[in-house]
Order: structure tokens, then sequence, then C-alpha cells
């Protein structure tokens, strides 16, 4: 079982990261808002919290770029909901998003633990 987080443990997510992250969570399959925040934060071990003013903005974003579309749809309560779905032209941009990620990544590891200068 993994460690939760405590508050401060806690990561705030980089600016530009909540859209690559929503976009990854929807190619897993089609979900509501609270069921995205859920499954990012799980999936990131507790690392990653999504606040809910962050995220809804975030998915109508997605949705004017058409990277996302929404459907209605019922919770097994009976609650309606939205459910957002990867579009073609968002997948497209994910593995764009997560192209660019690699590298930056790489890029700051590269600064962190630099390598040895040869003479």
């Amino acid at each position: 079982m993994a460690k939760r987080a405590t508050e401060p443990d806690r990561v705030a997510l980089l600016q530009g990261t909540l859209d690559m992250l929503v976009l990854q969570t929807l190619s897993w399959g089609p979900l509501h808002g609270h069921g995205i925040a859920v499954t990012i934060q799980r999936q990131s071990g507790d690392t990653l919290l999504v606040d809910h003013g962050s995220l809804y903005p975030a998915l109508e974003r997605l949705q004017s770029k058409r990277w996302v579309t929404t459907t209605p749809g019922t919770l097994e309560s009976g609650r309606k909901v939205r459910q957002y779905k990867l579009t073609p032209l968002g997948r497209r941009q994910l593995s764009r998003e997560t192209s660019k990620w690699a590298r930056l990544t790489e890029a700051i590891a590269r600064i962190l633990v630099p390598m040895p200068v040869k003479d």
C-alpha cells in the first residue's frame, strides 16, 4: 500500500502540466470531473492533489481546443454528471506534450545530476 503524502509533501502542479495529466487520465477511458481528480491523485501515490477550482477551467480549455468532448452521464447514485472523453486530436496533443515533458525532465536531470567532466 502506498504511503499517503502529508499536506506539506504534496507537490503543486507546474503550470501547463494539468492539461497533460488530464489528457493522460482520459486516455485510459472517459471519466467525470471528480473521477479525473481522484485518478490523478491515486496514480501519483497521493502526491498530486488536483483542486476542482483548477480542474474545471482546464477541462473547459481542453474542450475549447477540441481535445476533449463531453457527454451526459449518470453515476450509480443517479446523480447527473458530464463524462469527459479524449478526442483523436487530444490523443495527438497528448503525444506531443508527453514528448516535450520527456525532453524537459531529461534536461533537468542533467542539471541536477551532472555528468563528470572529461579533461
